[in-house]
């Protein structure tokens, strides 16, 4: 179903209308053999860098769309809407070019930012690790200074693209603590870099995650994006706005079994009614709408501050936390609603129940939102 949207200009109409044509004719007819088969779908970030939709949030001057973040999350909800691996891996990219937009100098920018954001190439971003997650000081992977650049050594984890990124956002120890830690662009063809087979994941299967492993890497010392020792700062900087991409797309998710469960319920029939006209379901149907509805405004509320150059932090972790919960209740009760078709594989909402789990964790678990949002009610 299309959503109606409240949007700044006629053009952002106009975008998101391509967007969605886009979306109906090249994810939508081969999402399903793809994630079944678990195959990578070649071509498709190509199509959706053609039609620049890679690009959206960043200036025209470096190649990007020059649209505002609400604007852009948006798009990012209507691909989600019908491939959440691809929206996810879009997103990621996005992230991934944050540091060098923002922390980046001007001959860096000038240098990689045109290819990066052009949609020829897609990007990937490494800061876990196997045993640092949510706790993202603890990083091993270390680049120790020589000359004319660093010696990478290390494995990095959990790597959305990882192995077909043509750029990867490193981050890697070159001092002690959490002023320890730098921010390197890499690029995919790096000696001593190389990547795990693809994790054997519950959903998204389509687009593989993967662990890096860099021995003896050499990275050369203009690709080390801001000052030594700022990497966590660049990280978390753009992990505000890495929230709010997986906001829009578990939100997509969401609106998605959504539909596939009010168009269920219009056909299936139980005591000679359909079953939507039971009041029971129908609730159901309500509250899961009234969830997908909340989630988009949470994540709109929080672009908007973005948008307005106002603190967004604590609302970007607040839209990440309800619309991935509501993602989870959601998806859940659709294939409540199917009944015992939605436990098979002949339907989507098995596949968006499974996908909606991860989003959950991604971009900072749930767990690690509330801590986030706890410390700022604290200040």
């Amino acid at each position: 179903m299309a959503v109606d949207r409240l949007l700044p200009t006629d053009e952002s109409h106009e975008l998101i209308e391509l967007a969605r044509q886009i979306a109906d004719k090249a994810l939508e007819p081969v999402v399903d053999q793809h994630e079944k088969e678990e195959t990578y779908p070649v071509g498709v970030f190509s199509t959706l860098g053609a039609a620049g939709l890679l690009s959206l949030p960043y200036p025209e001057q470096w190649g990007g769309g020059g649209q505002p973040y609400e604007v852009y999350l948006q798009v990012l909800e209507e691909l989600a809407a019908r491939w959440a691996a691809v929206a996810v891996a879009v997103s990621v990219h996005s992230l991934s070019c944050h540091p060098l937009f923002a922390f980046g100098s001007d001959e860096q920018q000038q240098r990689w930012l045109p290819d990066m954001l052009g949609g020829s190439t897609v990007g990937a971003y490494s800061l876990s690790e196997p045993q640092a997650g949510s706790d993202a000081a603890a990083l091993s992977c270390k680049a120790t200074g020589v000359e004319d650049g660093y010696r990478i050594t290390g494995a990095k984890a959990w790597i959305t693209h990882g192995g077909i990124a043509d750029f990867y956002n490193l981050f890697a120890r070159t001092g002690e603590g959490s002023a320890g830690i730098s921010c390197f662009l890499v690029p995919k063809d790096t000696p001593g870099l190389t990547f795990g087979k693809p994790e054997e994941k519950m959903g998204l299967h389509a687009v593989p995650t993967t662990t890096a492993h860099y021995e003896d890497a050499f990275v050369a010392a203009d690709r080390r994006i801001g000052a030594e020792g700022q990497g966590l700062q660049i990280a978390f900087s753009a992990l505000d706005s890495g929230r709010l991409g997986i906001a829009a797309v578990a939100t997509g998710l969401a609106q998605a079994a959504l539909d596939e469960a009010v168009n269920y319920s219009q056909e299936r029939t139980t005591f000679g009614r359909k079953i939507i006209d039971h009041q029971g379901l129908a609730f159901v149907l309500a509250d899961m709408a009234a969830a997908v509805d909340s989630a988009r405004a949470t994540y709109l509320d929080a672009a908007r501050r973005r948008d307005a150059g106002m603190p967004y932090s604590r609302q970007a972790s607040v839209a990440k936390l309800v619309a991935t919960d509501a993602a989870m209740k959601v998806t859940t009760d659709a294939v409540q609603v199917f009944g015992g078709a939605g436990y098979t594989r002949d339907y989507r909402v098995e596949r968006y129940m499974r996908e909606a789990k991860i989003m959950q964790i991604f971009e900072g678990t749930n767990q690690i939102q509330r801590l986030v949002i706890s410390r700022h009610l604290a200040r």
